[in-house]
């Protein structure tokens, strides 16, 4: 007779509840609130302003409360105005400033891009010492650089040209140092490598695998250097005599100097002129940033964290 052992029933082992953790109590702090508030306000109150100066006739702008509407109300009438005035040279100063902004952006994204790569992957004899110069050149102010620059353009016959304005605006040392630092992590040598053992050249590298790497720190440089050169108003002030070629900063300073000393064509409805203008001025950045602002949040991001 044979006997069979029975096993022993194991329990079957319940997982554990998952442990809920309380999210922490966010703190509050009443100065941070107010710092906050007060910056708000600080870099808010003049966009509202220029709102709602574009608005009014030139008897409204002196009469009635600056951060509120007239009775009579007239932005239309001051765009229409804007756009007609000395037969529509405000058009041409805006398209003027979209060139230069959007060709200098362009140019000196790519070429911050590419030095940027450079310094970060290659190491040659003195790169250290060049890389320590550019450094040096973030310190430099733009406007001690612009009589110098006036006198070589001048030797060589580029002054009251576009690319009096566009060639220094290509230069653009802080957003070298920008993409050296976002190279050196968001482009892996792992995969550089590989491309050199498959054959391809180094042109190649950088065109078809690195800049598709570094295009939200492109996009990032590109933002800094397109407000840079549509706010830039020294270098075109003494760069350009032809009003033709002015961007929009020059132009609608002469406009205002023109309401202010009664110059030729001046009238008392050009101060209103000169504030729309601005308002028109400020839309395309707008909605640059708009457009470009996942691009540049994901660039600032991404350079930081290691993989």
């Amino acid at each position: 007779m044979t006997t069979t052992l029975r096993q022993p029933r194991v329990a079957a082992k319940t997982p554990p509840a998952p442990v809920r953790h309380r999210p922490a109590a966010r703190r509050r702090s009443t100065p941070l609130t107010i710092a906050m508030l007060a910056a708000l306000a600080y870099f808010l109150l003049p966009l509202c302003w220029l709102l709602v100066a574009s608005t009014k006739s030139t008897q409204d702008l002196f009469d009635s409360f600056g951060l509120w509407f007239s009775h009579a109300p007239q932005l239309l009438t001051n765009i229409r105005a804007t756009f007609t005035q000395d037969d529509g040279v405000f058009v041409h100063w805006l398209l003027n400033t979209v060139l230069y902004a959007v060709v200098s952006a362009l140019g000196a994204a790519l070429l911050a891009a590419a030095a940027g790569y450079g310094f970060a992957k290659f190491r040659f004899r003195g790169d250290r010492l060049a890389f320590n110069l550019v450094l040096g050149a973030i310190m430099v102010p733009a406007t001690a650089l612009a009589i110098p620059t006036y006198l070589l353009f001048a030797e060589v016959g580029l002054v009251n040209t576009p690319w009096a304005i566009i060639l220094p605006s290509l230069v653009n040392p802080f957003g070298l140092y920008l993409m050296r630092v976002y190279a050196a992590d968001a482009v892996p040598d792992s995969l550089l490598e590989a491309a050199r053992i498959d054959g391809a050249g180094e042109a190649r590298i950088f065109f078809r695998i690195a800049l598709r790497l570094l295009a939200p720190g492109l996009v990032t440089v590109l933002l800094f250097t397109l407000v840079a050169t549509w706010n830039n108003y020294f270098l075109p002030l003494i760069m350009l005599n032809d009003p033709n070629l002015y961007p929009v900063t020059v132009g609608l300073s002469s406009w205002a100097a023109q309401a202010q000393n009664g110059g030729a064509g001046a009238s008392s409805d050009m101060l209103p002129l000169v504030v729309t203008g601005s308002l028109i001025s400020i839309v395309p950045l707008v909605i640059a940033f708009l457009v470009l602002q996942r691009y540049w949040q994901s660039g600032l991001a991404t350079g930081s964290v290691k993989q």
